[in-house]
């Protein structure tokens, strides 16, 4: 009766300290299947039982919790101001050219390094639209006007 129940405690404070080491709630169901599995052995049940009671309480805890409390410890991306410029239009004011690394595009108030998004260059005075950003350069293709 109490070696089964130490043997439930290990494998309790065993799935505690992996779980101490993780952030993504791997562990803890296991770590209440083994304390309800400890209270069921020091109860005298058969070990067979405490195996059931263990995968039971931690099969119904990881179905039924998980996704709740992955929902409220899950981090929020916050979207940044420079997320807004993606779709943005703006003029180049000096030519692009990927192969000689060159180009500017003034977006608002603003002048970007540029890049063409197609690799082909493109002159000044185009109307472009910005697909992506990487570091401090904006990758754009020319837009409908």
């Amino acid at each position: 009766m109490y070696h089964a129940a130490l043997v439930w405690v290990c494998l309790m404070v065993l799935f505690v300290i992996v779980e101490a080491n993780t952030v993504d709630l791997v562990s803890i169901w296991f770590a209440v299947g083994a304390l309800v599995a400890t209270v069921a052995a020091l109860l005298n049940c058969p070990v067979w039982g405490q195996i059931i009671l263990f995968f039971a309480v931690a099969a119904v805890l990881l179905a039924c919790l998980r996704p709740l409390v992955r929902k409220y410890i899950k981090p929020k991306i916050t979207a940044t101001n420079i997320d807004a410029l993606i779709g943005a239009t703006g003029y180049v004011t000096s030519p692009i050219d990927n192969e000689a690394a060159c180009g500017t595009v003034k977006l608002g108030a603003m002048e970007w390094t540029a890049r063409s998004s197609s690799k082909e260059p493109i002159p000044a005075g185009t109307l472009v639209k910005v697909d992506r950003i990487e570091g401090v350069k904006v990758f754009v293709s020319t837009a409908e006007r």
